[in-house]
């Protein structure tokens, strides 16, 4: 409100009425910090413009979506709790060794100058999310997302525990009992097992794993790897075992900016309103024309099972993750009344609003935006293999050496000297032969076969000798020729030959 604006206008904007008739005044404080008092009113009500946080209880479904659910689950989780103690040769399969600035991905050794393919990882995952959204929505949300799997690992565990969703609600409601607390309790213990092992595997990343199992055991963990192992883990216990559809609803940037990449034609969960309007309990014999009913019979189980706690019936809604649980327990519902399937379903705006058969929405599901993601994403994925795959696996630079000028040795030769660091990014010793090309009768002076150790750098001082004859005072660009024995490859570098005056 504009500061400017009369005290008469101020309160006339912030006195609302409800549907009681009862004056609502907003909380609110004056441009001196100080609260704003209500008016002396009986029938004045204090609200707060905070939205009160209502804990959302689950309820367990089973049903298509589910299924492939769970899969996920157990894909994602088998692949990041198993991955870094997977063995490639005598190394960690997986492994991001910020110490020795080398990241091992299998057969490859990356060094900091291979940034560009984490640029390409990069657009990758980007254009692989516009793609999947504009296609069928928050597919990595509903089914992929760490937040996602986490909550429903906790949630399985919950249940598991304490029961479900109408006992969970009865226990919490109820005073404490023994049993209440034994639940709590050994509920919360697992859930910081889960948390505790969770952080261990993501430091088993950066260190390898098998000496980090060590210094756990023995309690000689490093600063950085005790504080990221606990850090980690309180995030998981507490993103997904408190936080839960918080992080989605109000943490997560996705939720905000998802609606630039949906259109009409965007797969989503969808309720046909034209089918299920309008809603209300029946009988399973009754006929819902004759009571003048849609097929919904308001039993809100798609309410009771949805990880958001939103009404999928109130249309599409920035909470909503996409995975489905409503579609599968109004799919159950439906069979139980006798009534066919998909009154809440993976469907488009269009497809419900022109009642397109499943063919026809998928036709246009392959629009041109779609087809421009894809050929965007071949592209990059295409450009990313190729580069990976005509990689020559080491890399050098050329330095000249700034202590030593140019001078002239013993023969009547003009020497430069200069420093090149070769690093043999290959798991194998390598034996690399140095030459030059650029200037007649160039010959490499010093030492010109260099063997280094796998995995390692080493710089070399290189002495260059041309004639001194003919050559007038001056900077000539001259080249490096490194070829590394076999058929690793070879690497040319230019560098610049100083004749002095």
């Amino acid at each position: 409100m504009h500061p400017d604006t009369p005290v008469e206008s101020q309160e006339a904007n912030m006195n609302t009425k409800n549907e009681r008739g009862r004056v609502i005044i907003p909380i609110a404080v004056s441009p001196d910090k100080s609260p704003i008092e209500p008016p002396d009113d009986a029938d004045a009500e204090m609200v707060s413009l905070y939205q009160a946080h209502k804990k959302i209880y689950p309820r367990s479904v089973t049903g298509f979506f589910s299924r492939w659910r769970w899969t996920m689950v157990w894909l994602t989780q088998l692949v990041f709790y198993g991955m870094p103690w997977l063995e490639w040769g005598q190394r960690q399969a997986l492994l991001f060794d910020l110490g020795a600035r080398r990241f091992y991905i299998f057969g490859l050794v990356l060094y900091p100058q291979d940034f560009i393919y984490l640029t390409g990882i990069l657009v990758i995952s980007a254009y692989s999310l516009f793609l999947f959204t504009a296609v069928a929505g928050r597919l990595w949300c509903g089914y992929a997302c760490p937040q996602t799997v986490y909550t429903e690992i906790f949630l399985w565990l919950e249940r598991k525990t304490e029961g479900d969703r109408s006992a969970r609600m009865r226990r919490d409601a109820g005073p404490w009992t023994a049993d209440k607390l034994g639940r709590k309790v050994g509920k919360h213990l697992l859930w910081l097992a889960v948390a505790l092992v969770t952080g261990f595997t993501f430091v088993g990343y950066f260190t390898p794993i098998h000496e980090l199992a060590g210094e756990f055991v023995r309690w000689e963990l490093s600063s950085w790897e005790m504080f990221w192992t606990f850090f980690y883990g309180f995030a998981t216990y507490g993103m997904a075992g408190f936080m839960r559809e918080q992080v989605c609803k109000y943490m997560c940037p996705y939720a905000r900016f998802q609606s630039a990449m949906f259109d009409k034609d965007t797969l989503i969960v969808t309720y046909d309103a034209e089918r299920g309007e309008p809603r209300g309990a029946r009988s399973k014999k009754a006929d819902p024309a004759k009571l003048n009913l849609g097929a919904c019979v308001d039993c809100s189980l798609c309410v009771q099972v949805c990880p958001t706690g939103i009404d999928i019936r109130n249309g599409l809604q920035y909470e909503c993750i996409g995975c489905g649980a409503c579609a599968d327990v109004c799919d159950t519902v439906m069979d139980k009344v006798g009534y066919p399937r998909g009154l809440v379903k993976y469907s488009t705006e269009n497809a419900v609003n022109q009642h397109w058969t499943r063919a026809q929405t998928l036709r246009h599901v392959l629009r041109p935006r779609v087809l421009i993601y894809v050929a965007i994403l071949g592209t990059v994925v295409t450009a990313m293999a190729v580069s990976l795959a005509l990689r020559v696996p080491f890399k050098v630079d050329v330095v000249r050496d700034r202590g030593a000028l140019a001078r002239i040795a013993e023969g009547g030769h003009i020497e430069n000297v200069y420093r090149l660091q070769i690093m043999n990014a290959t798991e194998a010793t390598q034996q690399f032969h140095i030459s030059v090309s650029g200037l007649p009768q160039l010959t490499v002076a010093s030492e010109n076969d260099i063997r280094i150790a796998s995995t390692q750098a080493r710089w070399v001082a290189v002495r260059v000798q041309g004639p001194l004859e003919g050559m007038a005072p001056g900077s000539y660009p001259i080249h490096f020729e490194i070829a590394a024995q076999g058929a690793v490859g070879r690497v040319v570098e230019k560098a610049a030959f100083i004749v002095p005056r």
